[in-house]
């Protein structure tokens, strides 16, 4: 059984990446150039596009994932407490994975892997560890260091496992908390993000000769590619703005 490599997506989503980047470039053509050769320009847009993606995309699968794993130390705590060995709770854990997020689920895989792993004399500790940096997910290295540390030294397995999953659950309940309090924000960034789109797309249909002006020429390009430029700058920092990490 092979490992999951979560910094690589699917063709699918790569693929669904490029054509959503390819659309941006048709709609920001259309706004701002109706001009063949000006979208022939515009790749850059679509590589800043599909960097964005690639992060969001990856943030969410992180989130996904942290959530999963917290639910993981649950049942480990479980069947720690029920007087399993830990490397048996990995079996028992996978078991509970399995019933909450099917035996396709990414912790159900990766549980499931460090169950042949360990049938094969692996440390729990280094695959935790490895597991922490495939993931990204720091919470789970920290924890393969406290089990190193508690089993060295003869630990209270069962609170070693409460106090990761107090912490673990503090610290979601703090981010769930700061998103309910942006959540406003976010939505009044996005839709001004939108408001200066829609009144191009009125002018459009409601004057198109007050903005012909602006289209076909040296100097209506310049001055449509500044105010572009500037666009997706304020776009930028709006989302920097409401883009916290806990």
């Amino acid at each position: 059984m092979k490992k999951s490599d979560y910094s690589k997506f699917s063709w699918q989503k790569w693929l669904r990446f490029a054509g959503e980047s390819l659309l941006l470039c048709l709609g920001v053509n259309y706004l701002f150039y109706k001009n063949l050769l000006a979208f022939l320009f515009l790749w850059p847009l679509c590589l800043w596009y599909i960097r964005g993606r690639k992060k969001q995309e990856q943030k969410k699968q992180k989130k996904h994932l942290q959530i999963q794993f917290r639910d993981a130390l649950a049942a480990l705590q479980v069947s720690i407490s029920a007087g399993y060995s830990i490397e048996n709770s990995i079996k028992e854990a996978r078991k509970d994975l399995e019933k909450i997020y099917g035996k396709k689920g990414e912790m159900t895989l990766e549980f499931y892997y460090m169950e042949v792993q360990l049938e094969h004399g692996a440390s729990i500790d280094k695959l935790l560890t490895d597991l922490g940096i495939r993931t990204g997910i720091e919470d789970i290295q920290n924890f393969s260091q406290i089990l190193l540390q508690s089993r060295k030294m003869g630990g209270n397995m069962r609170k070693v496992l409460q106090n990761c999953i107090s912490s673990l659950e503090e610290q979601m309940d703090v981010k769930k908390e700061i998103q309910s309090m942006l959540a406003s924000r976010i939505l009044e960034q996005k839709v001004m993000s939108l408001i200066p789109i829609g009144i191009i797309l009125y002018m459009q249909f409601t004057s198109p000769s007050l903005l012909s002006v602006l289209y076909g020429n040296p100097a209506g390009i310049c001055i449509m590619t500044l105010c572009l430029g500037i666009y997706l700058l304020a776009y930028r920092w709006g989302e920097r703005l409401v883009d916290i990490e806990v």
